[in-house]
């Protein structure tokens, strides 16, 4: 009897130093709230994920795990962290998750922003930023942008008799929509062109659909069953769109060499017969790219293509920096100083004149800083990774929080306060080399058409800011002005800004 005791006794010391040793090379995963089974943490989510999970992360870290349905997530939100997912380890983290709604409206995931990273995705973004987004080709286009934003300003000119209050919102979104259509597809097009219900309705749908959290992007078996009705009605989306830009293609064949400027449908179809492409390369990938042009940097729950991101992301970025050019009139008075200087009242704000803008330049860098239109990056780590010591898996979901990163206190005094001031002796920029400021993300991932968006936001802003005095309706003072946010494929107002326009050049 004793010898079984002391066999007992042996074995459980033996056990008990195994595990201790064990512990020393037990992998140690990012801190996290405690979630819940099967759903895991997708309940600490509401309308605005971005702010729910800044919240999180002040409470658990800058580097943070949350399981969102079955997908295991590594949320970062610092810049520290952002650099290191985004530039230290780029690499690893460079891929794209599946995502249900990529996968009807960009022919299973063949757009720039959503293929999985690997030899089709590189030539797919070198012919992008060769022949799509080089400066040469986003400077061709400078008169047609020009022609457009002078037909907003004379519009509102012309409503500014009334001295009524404007759906400024709409007009914007209108204007790049102009501007995306003209230099994707060569001509604006009209609301039936699309479908019976509408252009307009029909890209509201694919927004909706695509904004929507889906549940075959958390319990992946669940995508196969439908059982949200999302995939079919994706489903049918994609024929609509198919068809349209088959036609779109069809039409541009046919007037190929009649026309003496090049839109972004001709030069791909150039590319196309010329076989200089690195892959195969044909109507499917053409198709793939417009949708692309549509809609830009990656947000969480939504689909990223060409023609929704240009009208989308730009629009909204404008939005919100007049947004807060109304809620601080010292700001706004700045700015149209700077602008009276350089510019004067007998003429508009012409592009040349943008690299003379310094002050605009601050005012574009803080409202991106306040409200990145496109606060949540995704990406998926390739291969296990061990990030400041924490281990994350081969197949996670990396999530970098931007809308954190550029609120964070530790980097910015009074984060939450609109100070353009603030970049006045600071070289920071948002082109994706300082962390702090990623609007646009960084590294492998980050948006190629971050020149023309920014070139069209400063513009538009300049010439809004400069061409009009702006004062609210219904007596509402600056600090009444609401910044409550609708988050779907792009984080916009979620009210209509409204205001009443007074002209007030000479010319």
């Amino acid at each position: 009897m004793s010898l079984i005791w002391a066999t007992l006794v042996v074995a459980l010391f033996v056990y008990a130093l195994c595990e201790l040793l064990n512990i020393q090379k037990r992998k140690r995963f990012p801190p996290g709230p405690t979630g819940l089974p099967i759903l895991g943490h997708l309940h600490l989510l509401g309308k605005n994920p971005h702010q729910d999970l800044q919240r999180l992360a002040k409470k658990h870290g800058p580097i943070m795990y949350l399981r969102l349905g079955l997908v295991p997530t590594t949320i970062a939100s610092s810049a520290d962290a952002a650099e290191k997912f985004l530039k230290t380890y780029d690499h690893i983290f460079a891929s794209r998750p599946h995502h249900e709604a990529s996968q009807y409206l960009a022919y299973g995931q063949k757009n720039m922003i959503f293929a999985k990273y690997g030899v089709y995705w590189r030539n797919m973004r070198k012919l992008c930023t060769v022949h799509l987004l080089s400066n040469h080709k986003i400077h061709s286009f400078q008169s047609m942008r020009k022609q457009e934003v002078e037909l907003l300003i004379e519009s509102l000119k012309e409503e500014a008799r009334d001295h009524v209050a404007l759906d400024l919102s709409a007009k914007i979104t209108s204007l790049n929509a102009n501007v995306t259509c003209l230099m994707v597809f060569g001509k604006k097009y009209m609301d039936e062109d699309l479908d019976k219900r509408g252009f307009k309705a029909v890209v509201q749908e694919v927004v909706r659909l695509s904004a929507a959290p889906n549940l075959g992007d958390f319990f992946p078996l669940l995508g196969v069953i439908d059982l949200q009705g999302l995939t079919r009605k994706l489903k049918d989306l994609s024929k609509v769109f198919d068809e349209f830009l088959e036609k779109i293609i069809d039409e541009h064949v046919e007037d190929h060499d009649r026309k003496q400027t090049k839109d972004f449908v001709d030069t791909m179809m150039d590319v196309m017969k010329s076989g200089e492409a690195e892959f195969q390369f044909d109507r499917c990938n053409i198709k793939a790219i417009l949708l692309v042009l549509i809609n830009s940097p990656v947000s969480s729950f939504s689909i990223q293509d060409m023609l929704f991101a240009a009208m989308d992301t730009t629009a909204s970025s404008v939005e919100w920096i007049l947004t807060e050019l109304l809620r601080h009139p010292e700001v706004m008075k700045k700015l149209r100083k700077e602008l009276q200087e350089v510019v004067g009242l007998e003429r508009r704000v012409e592009e040349s004149d943008l690299e003379n803008l310094n002050y605009l330049d601050m005012v574009v860098k803080e409202g991106m800083r306040m409200h990145p239109v496109a606060p949540l990056f995704y990406h998926e780590s390739m291969e296990d990774c061990v990030v400041s010591d924490l281990h994350i898996p081969k197949g996670s979901r990396i999530l970098v929080n931007c809308y954190a990163v550029q609120r964070d206190p530790n980097v910015w005094p009074e984060p939450d306060k609109f100070l353009p001031d603030r970049f006045l002796e600071s070289s920071i920029d948002f082109r994706g080399h300082d962390f702090q400021l990623i609007p646009f993300g960084s590294g492998r991932r980050s948006c190629p058409g971050m020149q023309l968006g920014i070139t069209v936001i400063r513009l538009v802003v300049a010439q809004l800011v400069h061409c009009f005095e702006w004062e609210l309706p219904n007596g509402m003072q600056p600090s009444d002005l609401d910044i409550d946010e609708h988050f779907g494929i792009v984080t916009s107002r979620q009210n209509p800004l409204m205001a009443i326009p007074t002209y007030r050049l000479n010319k």
